[in-house]
């Protein structure tokens, strides 16, 4: 028998990285010089959020994606707390509502207007007292409505509901005491049942929120985690952190046992902590260390050896943070599968890098794109107290298929507050089981009359929530949205142009078989 060498078949071999241009980056951005091992930025289809440098008290810029260029420096923030801001976190569930926290002790839940930032924002939509000492961390539930986790140098974590009347939350859902140091990282696995953290005290914790229950401890003496990810519906768990030879390590254990890790491999010597990122869509890890230049990615299978290396994306730019584009916001008409946001303090940049899967046709790859996780929340913030646990909504990304989130709303009976369509052509929209429901809305004429309509939009935004321009600043911003809508109209021309010549060929190409 000849020797043959095993080749992995993987559709997501050659995965690339792809920066943007200079006019698609965000010049000018004054990036926080905080050394607090977070993302420093959050991202949606809507909006772009970093934390940014300021002389007294805590802000944060909020800008439109698609206000690429050169920033104005006295463009608007959001600047209510006391303090450093530490953490961010982008409402999955409504694009215009975002929470941050401060080492002023509080959480503040803020709603962004439609129009973008006009002025400074310094009253909040709700503010949550409850920790003692700086709060360093928030996650938001990943198929529950207004359901917010908090963490901070007090060594708790508070579970917070947000429906609720009151403007000023002093008393939490529940409080979780099991960590004895600050707490490092925290995560969910797909329907928000179980809850993952690493501690200072560098062991893994498997927690269940709803009850508060503790689950599983790992003691592993050979790996120092310091964050973690639940991946998906693979049953393992990821964390980074060190060896105890202080070598940047990776390690994969199964959800069941956290006695012994199932995989450790060790990257390299460096400093800076190691963020891991997650796409359950197409199973690729990413493993971004924070003052590196460059980043890897992997694969990731539920058989041995689990972790497949791919390749390195490599640039000359050291990122002291990342954003990552929800896959809803991603443009699918150029096999975009992930997109970071890279902060460059040295040059006041951000930096978007889109990883993109070569394909030769033009068309939507349906391979590559299965059904994700959209914006339409699974369940209320009652019926998960109440013990309720649901799978995600999920949406087709198919450019097209489009149902109003309105009638979505209605037809599941949840307060998204104030959820609109989202801009661009990556309208996002398919939610099985509920077009049925949403005809008969149609039909008894439950819905309202501005909708079946159609009101104007102007990129993406009702032309009725628009004033007219009032300052210099506003106009300019009014500007680059016009700017922006024609940049998307004629995309989708050239598109369109390209595939009437497709079929043009196709046509011609029967008819010549016909005639041979």
């Amino acid at each position: 028998m000849t020797w043959r060498p095993q080749y992995r078949c993987s559709k997501f071999r050659h995965v690339f990285g792809k920066p943007a241009s200079k006019e698609g980056c965000y010049d000018g951005v004054p990036i926080t010089c905080s050394v607090h091992d977070n993302h420093l930025c959050a991202v949606n289809p809507r909006f772009l959020a970093v934390i940014t440098e300021s002389a007294g008290g805590g802000s944060f810029l909020v800008l439109s994606v698609h206000h690429t260029g050169k920033v104005d420096p006295h463009h608007p923030k959001v600047s209510g707390h006391r303090s450093n801001v530490l953490d961010l976190k982008w409402n999955p569930f409504n694009d215009y509502c975002i929470a941050s926290c401060s080492e002023d002790t509080t959480v503040k839940v803020w709603e962004i207007p439609p129009q973008g930032m006009l002025r400074n924002l310094t009253v909040p939509w709700k503010e949550l007292q409850g920790h003692s000492r700086r709060v360093g961390l928030l996650e938001w539930h990943p198929t529950a409505n207004n359901i917010l986790f908090s963490t901070a140098y007090d060594y708790q974590v508070m579970i917070w509901n947000l429906d609720c009347p009151e403007q000023v939350i002093k008393n939490p859902l529940r409080t979780i005491s099991y960590h004895p140091d600050v707490v490092l990282s925290l995560a969910f696995n797909t329907d928000g049942s179980l809850m993952a953290t690493t501690c200072k005290d560098r062991k893994l914790r498997l927690i269940e929120p709803q009850t508060g229950n503790l689950l599983q401890q790992s003691n592993s003496k050979i790996h120092r985690a310091a964050k973690v990810l639940i991946l998906g519906n693979l049953k393992m768990i990821l964390t980074t952190g060190t060896s105890c030879w202080n070598v940047r390590q990776i390690a994969l254990w199964k959800q069941d046992d956290l006695s012994v890790p199932l995989l450790q491999e060790d990257l390299d010597g460096g400093s800076g902590i190691l963020f891991p990122f997650y796409d359950p869509d197409t199973h690729m890890l990413y493993i971004v260390g924070k003052g590196d230049a460059s980043f890897r990615y992997y694969e990731i299978s539920v058989e041995k050896p689990y972790l497949h290396y791919l390749t390195d994306y490599r640039s000359l730019l050291p990122q002291k943070g990342m954003g990552v584009m929800p896959k809803r916001g991603l443009d699918v008409t150029s096999c975009e599968v992930f997109r970071f946001y890279k902060l460059v303090t040295i040059k006041s940049l951000i930096e978007p890098v889109s990883m993109i899967v070569p394909r030769r046709s033009e068309s939507y790859q349906e391979d590559i794109y299965p059904m994700t996780p959209g914006n339409m929340p699974a369940m209320t913030s009652q019926e998960w107290i109440d013990g309720v646990k649901r799978d995600p909504v999920l949406i087709n990304l198919k450019p097209g298929s489009q149902v109003a989130d309105s009638y979505l709303s209605l037809a599941k009976g949840v307060d998204t507050r104030r959820s609109q369509n989202r801009p661009g052509l990556q309208q996002l929209s398919y939610i099985p089981g509920q077009l049925d429901s949403t005809k008969g809305l149609k039909e008894d004429g439950s819905h309202d009359k501005g909708q079946e309509d159609g009101s104007p939009l102007s990129n993406g935004q009702d032309l009725a929530l628009c004033s007219p321009p009032k300052t210099e600043n506003e106009l300019r911003l009014k500007f680059h949205k016009q700017q922006e809508e024609i940049r998307r109209l004629r995309e989708l021309l050239n598109q369109r142009d390209v595939r009437i010549m497709q079929l043009e060929l196709e046509i011609n190409n029967v008819k010549n078989s016909q005639h041979s």
